[in-house]
């Protein structure tokens, strides 16, 4: 692999770029606060503007590493903040090792999206640019990722960007709590890369 970190990426109708302590109002108001949004994922919604603030700033410090991946996912026509996307280094499930001893590290994409752009299509949108630019740039071997099982619309979305569901799993919230999962897996030989 050829790890580079977080470029921006640009698809039909989103920018993928960098995030920066000027988002942070922008990221409180239309995604980090909704506990909707938070229900599925792994950290608590934000209780503040400057709690949000602080997130941005600790993740400014990693953005010049070059296998750190984390992109704010911007519609271009209304220039709004919608969500976001990373990739990050997997956490260790005895559902893979197989795949890992074959194939390397586990690393998967995580993302979300203010509920207000729900539906339409933009999480997949992200998804795949962020998949292609793992296949193609950083020429890693395979992705694998995974949804809480009552989270139905994110397996959609993993379903629509390629991935193979492989098993059922236990992943953990940042404070601990269990939750019972779907993992899916896609390979870059099953990927057909643009140009």
């Amino acid at each position: 692999m050829r790890h580079c970190g977080t470029q921006i990426l640009e698809t039909g109708r989103l920018l993928l770029r960098p995030l920066s302590i000027n988002d942070a109002e922008m990221m409180f108001g239309n995604w980090a606060c909704d506990p909707e949004v938070a229900r599925y994922l792994r950290w608590q919604p934000h209780r503040s503007w400057a709690e949000t603030a602080e997130y941005l700033n600790e993740a400014a410090g990693h953005y010049a590493e070059p296998e750190f991946y984390q992109w704010g996912i911007e519609e271009k026509v209304s220039g709004a903040l919608i969500g976001s996307i990373s990739l990050a280094r997997g956490e260790a499930d005895p559902g893979w090792p197989a795949a890992c001893e074959r194939l390397g590290e586990i690393w998967e994409p995580g993302y979300c999206l203010g509920r207000k752009w729900w539906g339409r299509g933009y999480a997949t949108e992200a998804l795949c640019a962020v998949r292609d630019y793992w296949f193609g740039t950083v020429r890693g071997k395979w992705l694998c990722c995974c949804h809480a099982n009552d989270n139905v619309a994110s397996g959609a979305v993993m379903q629509k960007a390629g991935f193979t569901y492989h098993h059922d799993a236990t992943y953990h919230k940042f404070d601990g709590t269990p939750v019972p999962c779907r993992a899916y897996f896609l390979l870059r030989s099953q990927v057909e890369l643009p140009g």
